[in-house]
């Protein structure tokens, strides 16, 4: 992966709030549990932007977290999004079934399922 990361500790939080700029887009990584969505990928990652500085502290912020509270909450930050994984935005794998046509071909065949039959 092509460019720097931050991990959630104060250090690489004090590191990003020194390069942190309005509009700087971060990226993180999002693990998902297939056994609950065993169509989805395993991983996908998610593109946050910093919207502006705390009027308080004077740090950075994404949303409503600070970038030490953001760190904490999601992990480990990129600055480049990760090659060969969807972003969770985006549509996922379609996966095909039987189109309309095929479906009608195997009720005209003969392939009626018992339950939905009336004698």
């Amino acid at each position: 992966m092509a460019g720097r990361k931050w991990e959630p500790t104060k250090k690489d939080a004090k590191a990003l709030n020194r390069v942190a700029r309005k509009g700087m887009r971060l990226y993180t990584i999002n693990n998902m549990a297939t056994n609950l969505a065993p169509y989805e990928d395993a991983q996908t990652y998610n593109c946050h932007t910093i919207d502006g500085r705390s009027s308080f502290t004077g740090e950075w912020k994404i949303g409503h977290l600070s970038i030490s509270g953001f760190l904490a909450q999601y992990g480990t930050a990129y600055e480049q999004p990760p090659a060969g994984m969807r972003d969770i935005a985006t549509p996922g794998r379609q996966y095909a079934a039987p189109t309309s046509q095929q479906a009608l071909d195997r009720l005209n065949a003969g392939q009626r399922t018992k339950a939905g039959s009336r004698r």
